[in-house]
């Protein structure tokens, strides 16, 4: 039986009647109030529909973080048609694959990627219409100019959806294979965003301001949706670079309350020296997700920032919601009761449990794969079948991450399928022993991978940053290593080098890293 559901896109609607001149988007000198934005993308809506895009049409875009990517999935959802965000640093080559798996009839792009948007044009056959922020070349459209040529047109009403209809192509990081097309849908992210308000960001209001200082086209994004539902206006960083100076000059001229990050940009904006030179005492909720912060930058950041930090641990095909932890049990101490390593308890709605290889739950303590199951999970891959089959056994949504849970349903992560490495036939998970070597007073990043070994099958190496002004060697590892871990799991090759291949939201990329190394 299809239910009819409310459009996603109607929450800037109703946003933009009930507050039309409170601030909306704030970067740099640009300042949008909510019947400004709303607006715009009624304009945007009218001039795609014109052009014959509506409902389950996928729009691909292509921008850094600014008003036209903002308002860009708005656009999307009032359509009824499919927002397709990327991340800006991926390659000609790889743009060109998301063109043609997704079968974008649009692609919306930023000034500087003009070769992007050709490897679109060579590879895909469904694309009908490019436009262009900024100037348009032969061929292509002006966003600008399409805007503005809309705006005597009035409202736009959005389109009668479905709680199955798809709102937005998740494409996933593609640690193993291709990226896949996680379908998030309209009654599913419904829930999404209350489930946020309701576990993430308690009593946010239309007078809260979050900064943006990760990507939209990701995790960003749909945190940027929870605040436009409550009216909180998004404050977006003028540079294009994560600047921790502009960063906190940003929170104290705004209030700024919260902010959805990775672990590693805390650490970036913890530990540089401008964290003590600005007021941030407005901050709420800094929120981190994307992968457990090690224990380390955890307490760093405590102690800069004092209890504001929210961890919730979910993969974009759950859209975050898989667990939380909230302000009050972040603790500083390493004492019993502060379960160090947890990313937290199910959220609001959500069931988790951990399952044995033949889709048996575990008990307590016991290690397994992390399972999930709710109104937060995704509809399925589009057109993959095969990975469909393999995500859902036994009823349950699988992630991918090992782990295990205490007797009060507390979750910790103890790595990733695809990590895990086998040394003279014992398990070894790679982000036990970073943890430990993440002790050592110097060293700033690490990375453990398993290779190749004609003896043992496969042995551990560590890539390690030491801290700015140290030097460390392979000595001085084994004999600090020594004693806090067991002799199979510990490194057998260390490697130090200045910084780490990282992903456009902020991980360390293992993958890059076993190219460099030629493993």
């Amino acid at each position: 039986m299809l239910s009819t559901v409310k459009n996603l896109g109607s929450l800037l609607t109703d946003v933009s009647r009930r507050l039309p001149h409170e601030p909306a988007y704030l970067q740099g000198t640009q300042h949008y109030s909510w019947q400004e934005l709303n607006a715009r993308v009624d304009a945007m809506a009218h001039a795609l529909q014109q052009l014959g895009v509506g409902h389950g049409d996928k729009i691909l875009v292509h921008a850094k973080n600014r008003i036209q990517l903002f308002e860009s999935c708005w656009v999307a959802f009032k359509l009824g048609a499919v927002w397709v965000p990327t991340n800006v640093r991926i390659t000609e080559h790889e743009i060109s694959y998301l063109a043609e798996h997704s079968r974008a009839s649009v692609i919306i792009y930023d000034e500087g990627f003009d070769s992007h948007v050709q490897a679109c044009r060579d590879a895909s056959s469904s694309l009908q219409h490019v436009i262009a922020i900024g100037d348009a070349k032969a061929g292509e459209l002006s966003y600008d100019t399409l805007l503005s040529s809309h705006r005597q047109d009035g409202e736009f009403e959005a389109a009668e959806v479905q709680y199955d209809d798809p709102l937005w192509f998740f494409y996933t990081s593609g640690t193993t294979g291709m990226p896949k097309a996680g379908i998030l849908t309209h009654g599913q992210m419904a829930f999404v965003i209350t489930n946020h308000l309701a576990d993430l960001m308690p009593g946010l209001t239309h007078q809260s301001r979050s900064l943006v200082v990760a990507p939209l086209s990701h995790g960003a994004g749909i945190h940027a949706l929870v605040n436009v539902a409550r009216g909180a206006a998004s404050v977006v960083p003028a540079s294009s670079k994560l600047e921790p100076e502009e960063v906190w000059s940003l929170v104290e001229k705004y209030g700024v309350d919260n902010m959805f990050t990775v672990p590693t940009i805390v650490k970036i904006l913890t530990e540089h020296e401008s964290v003590d030179r600005y007021n941030h005492s407005s901050l709420k909720y800094v929120i981190y997700a994307g992968a457990p912060m090690y224990r380390s930058d955890q307490k760093h950041a405590l102690k800069k920032l004092g209890k504001v930090l929210v961890q919730y641990y979910g993969l974009g095909e759950v859209t975050g919601n898989i667990t939380v932890l909230p302000p009050h049990l972040h603790d500083l101490d390493d004492t019993p009761d502060a379960r160090v390593g947890t990313c937290g308890y199910a959220r609001t709605g959500m069931e988790v449990a951990i399952l044995d290889e033949q889709g048996r739950r575990l008990p307590p303590f016991e290690t397994g794969e992390i399972c999930v199951r709710g109104p937060a999970v995704f509809k399925g891959y589009d057109n993959n079948d095969k990975a469909n089959a393999e995500a859902f056994k036994f009823g349950w949504f699988h992630t991918g991450d090992i782990g295990h849970m205490d007797a009060q349903q507390f979750l910790y992560i103890t790595g990733r399928h695809s990590d895990m490495y086998i040394s003279g036939g014992s398990n070894v998970y790679p982000r036990e022993i970073e943890e430990v070597f993440l002790t050592h007073e110097h060293i700033s990043e690490i990375a453990v991978l398993g290779v190749p070994d004609e003896k043992w099958g496969e042995v551990g190496v560590a890539v390690i940053v030491p801290k700015n002004g140290t030097t460390l060697d392979t000595e001085q590892m084994q004999s600090f290593i020594q004693g806090r871990i067991a002799r199979y799991k510990q490194p057998t090759y260390y490697y130090f080098w200045e910084n780490m291949p990282k992903s456009g939201y902020g991980k360390i990329v293992k993958k890059e890293i076993r190219k460099m190394l030629s493993y």
